[in-house]
């Protein structure tokens, strides 16, 4: 069985590591010149801050009790030279120097006139927004000033043709960094800028302060101010601003987000056109099924007032009306039907019994007339004396001897002519006699007869007056 190994607490290893930096002569008393970043004044006074370089970085912490040597304003970019001790902080389990005096490094004088020229560039207003240029969305040519051989270009190369291979990439080789990197830059700018291309990429990798100065140069500045052409910057990490981070119309942290920025996904607009499609489609159906809807309320709506409605439906007031009609005609010709037959069958009435009436009253007058009939006297031994006119004989005046008469019989007539006549002794006859006696009278004739004319001769004028 192996032996026992000792287990120890969190708290006490840490004790033993800060021990052993409290012991070491110099941890204790140490310089470390790196560059400043992720600087943070904090309220309580007390200033932390990262050292760090190209292959490492340690967090650094001034308490506010040994600001008082330092002479000069820490910025994030300074190179600087910190001085105090490394010790372990044991309650995260780190370690970082406290530092108690900070000077400025090499490059002081260069952040001076970084400084400098970045106020004096500021005050002429070249980092205002207003000159700040849009950056297309859907570019299609994006030029790059880098370096051909560093891995900005590479960065951008790869990044761009994942998001979108047919943008097209324009390089134009720049120094980035040294002697005559500045005019490089600046050449390289004004001769892609000319091009008309829809973005510009002016940058490089991460470096020193001193390495990437060139971006900070005024020659650089005012070629990134003056470009027609919209202009992302990306210059080193996040932590580095140059002075043409100020200048551009974007800033990107790393030539990396500078393609993320500058090529649009394809694959993400396909997708959006594809949703946009869809949307478009879903919109389209539901107007579609709003105006189907509308139109069928409209139609319904027209319809109801249509021309054709509208005259079935005075056909058919009218066939009302007929039929209201008829059946009113029908009605009233009933009414009048009834209405004459109660007339008609009291007109028979009446007239059958003005037709009674009148036969009761011709049977009267018919009686009467019977009982004065001529005929009827005739019929019992009595004859009707006319004369030749067909005028009645009520006067042996109305006959002078001579002229012919007429004896109506019961089975015929007699034809005769006057011979005389003799009053009955009245005294109307004895007048008349006076007045009308005949050469016989005035003979003395006793008796007067009448001369009966022969029967065909009265027959003859019997025929002739008939």
């Amino acid at each position: 069985m192996a032996g026992r190994v000792n287990v120890y607490s969190v708290s006490q290893v840490s004790a033993y590591i800060k021990n052993m930096f409290a012991q070491d002569y110099a941890l204790n008393r140490i310089s470390v010149k790196g560059e400043i970043s992720n600087l943070k004044y904090h309220s309580s006074g007390h200033i932390y801050f990262t050292l760090k370089d190209r292959g490492a970085q340690i967090s650094c912490v001034m308490f506010a009790s040994w600001r008082a040597g330092l002479g000069f304003r820490m910025e994030d970019g300074q190179q600087v030279v910190a001085s105090g001790s490394v010790e372990v902080y044991e309650k995260y389990g780190g370690y970082q120097l406290y530092a108690r005096s900070i000077e400025l490094a090499g490059a002081g004088d260069l952040y001076a006139k970084y400084e400098k020229l970045k106020r004096d560039l500021e005050a002429e207003g070249l980092f205002d927004r207003a000159h700040k240029k849009p950056i297309p969305r859907y570019a299609r040519t994006v030029g790059i000033v880098t370096a051909d051989t560093g891995a900005a270009i590479h960065d951008i190369m790869r990044i761009a043709s994942r998001r979108n291979p047919y943008v097209q990439l324009i390089l134009c080789p720049a120094k980035v960094q040294g002697e005559g990197a500045a005019e490089s830059i600046v050449r390289g700018i004004r001769r892609l800028d000319a091009m008309g291309l829809d973005i510009l990429i002016v940058g490089r990798g991460g470096g020193s302060f001193e390495d990437l100065f060139c971006f900070s140069e005024e020659a650089v500045v005012r070629a990134v101010y003056a470009a027609k052409t919209p202009i992302i910057s990306a210059v080193g990490h996040d932590v580095d601003y140059p002075i043409s981070d100020f200048a551009a119309d974007l800033r990107a942290a790393t030539p990396s987000d500078a393609a993320e920025l500058a090529v649009y996904d394809v694959n993400l607009l396909e997708s959006q056109i594809a949703g946009a499609g869809e949307r478009l489609n879903l919109a389209i159906d539901g107007v579609l099924k709003a105006k189907r809807h509308a139109l069928r309320q409209y139609a319904l709506a027209l319809h109801g007032h249509s021309p054709a409605r509208e005259l079935n439906s005075r056909r058919q007031r009218l066939a009302d009306l007929a039929d209201r009609m008829e059946a009113g005609l029908y009605r009233k010709i009933s009414g009048k039907k009834d209405l004459l037959g109660q007339r008609r069958a009291a007109l028979s009435r009446g007239i059958r019994m003005l037709f009674k009436e009148r036969r009761q009253r011709l049977a009267v007058l018919a009686g009467k007339l019977d009982g004065r009939s001529p005929l009827k006297k005739v019929s019992g031994g009595f004859g009707f004396v006319t004369d030749d006119r067909g005028q009645g004989l009520t006067s042996i005046f109305d006959a002078l001897p001579g002229e012919p008469v007429h004896i109506r019989i019961s089975d015929g007539r007699i034809d005769a002519r006057v011979t005389g006549t003799e009053p009955d002794g009245t005294a109307e006859s004895a007048a008349g006699a006076g007045k009308r006696g005949t050469a016989e009278s005035a003979a003395g004739a006793g008796k007067r007869g009448i001369t009966g004319i022969p029967a065909g001769a009265g027959k003859d004028r019997e025929e002739d007056h008939e």
